[in-house]
């Protein structure tokens, strides 16, 4: 793990970083980087053997500031302007020239916008704190709704650390940022939520497409408490186990009790587990009613284990459960069952 990853800014290696490390870096999808140097001239400097973009630490200055105009709202041709005006000392827009300071302009000369109008515009970063470089580089692809990369990124990352350590040190990271946004600021970042945890679900469901079950092994049956709506933990979960050729069914959201008991008993599941993201779903009466059940004919009648996960289940008693840590304690004991 690398806390310090915004250093390789000031000191880029091997005469730059490769269009990859700065794509994952700054949350932009490479072939974003590859349009905004082709169209609007927003690349380095100089590139290896004549053909290899290198990044310096002055380019990616400049990939900042555009990141940071068209998160803002503005046009990607605009923001170029702007930067590249920057970039040569130009102070001037299409109006004439205008001093900071002035009523009306920015610090960089160009003209300020409305206070109303800056406030209606996106959402700052994503408090991430001193996380993997991938952690940054996902937020700020999500803050920017920028849906290629956020696919790329999290291709990218699943592939490179593989689904437990990714869900652990990189995505629930994000998402877990925002929720923090979202109960502080409110609406504003109701969009980055939705959109990055639409990502997050088809990415997880894509490292499994196609996965055989092995014969014999023992079915885990996930769901949601009823009144639960937060899915991706178990979502991560199914994923996981599905890697492992383990067979599992997942229900999702707000299962009501009634229909959860009768899915033991059709499927006969070796384990249930029931998420609660807060104490108010977290029902021990739910357990103890799946704690109860029995499936299968007379003479040879089965129980399913039943296991419960999630922070609503945090120092509550749930008789007859076993309580389920995180992701890989989950995966781990119900690879035993």
């Amino acid at each position: 793990m690398d806390p310090t990853g915004d250093l390789l800014l000031e000191t880029p290696v091997d005469g730059g970083l490769t269009t990859g490390a700065v794509a994952r870096l700054l949350g932009v999808a490479p072939t974003t980087l590859r349009s905004w140097d082709r169209r609007y001239g927003i690349g380095p400097a100089a590139r290896q053997d004549g053909r290899h973009r290198r990044w310096t630490g002055a380019d990616i200055a400049s990939l900042r500031h555009m990141c940071a105009l068209t998160s803002a709202g503005l046009p990607p041709a605009e923001a170029a302007r702007t930067v590249l005006a920057g970039m040569s000392g130009a102070g001037t827009t299409s109006t004439g020239p205008s001093r900071a300071g002035e009523p009306g302009a920015g610090a960089s000369g160009v003209p300020a916008e409305p206070r109303s109008a800056r406030a209606s515009r996106a959402p700052g970063p994503l408090p991430v704190g001193r996380a993997r470089q991938e952690c940054r580089g996902l937020a700020r692809a999500a803050v920017r709704l920028d849906a290629p990369a956020l696919d790329e990124l999290l291709t990218a990352v699943l592939d490179r650390y593989g689904l437990p350590a990714a869900w652990d040190e990189v995505i629930m990271p994000v998402l877990h940022a925002v929720g923090r946004k979202w109960e502080t600021a409110g609406e504003r970042y109701i969009e980055v939520e939705h959109l990055l945890s639409w990502h997050v679900s088809g990415a997880l469901r894509g490292v499994t497409a196609g996965r055989t079950p092995t014969p014999g092994a023992g079915l885990a049956l996930l769901a949601c408490a009823p009144g639960e709506t937060h899915t991706l933990a178990l979502e991560a979960l199914a994923a996981t186990l599905a890697q492992q050729g383990l067979p599992v069914r997942m229900f999702g959201a707000a299962v009501p009790a009634g229909a959860l008991e009768d899915a033991v008993r059709r499927t006969g599941p070796a384990a249930v587990v029931l998420w609660a993201q807060s104490r108010r779903t977290a029902s021990p009466a739910l357990v103890a009613r799946l704690d109860a059940l029995e499936w299968g004919v007379r003479g040879a009648r089965g129980r399913p284990v039943v296991c419960v996960a999630g922070p609503g289940w945090a120092g509550r008693q749930a008789p007859g459960a076993r309580h389920l840590s995180g992701l890989s304690d989950a995966v781990d004991t119900l690879a035993t069952l």
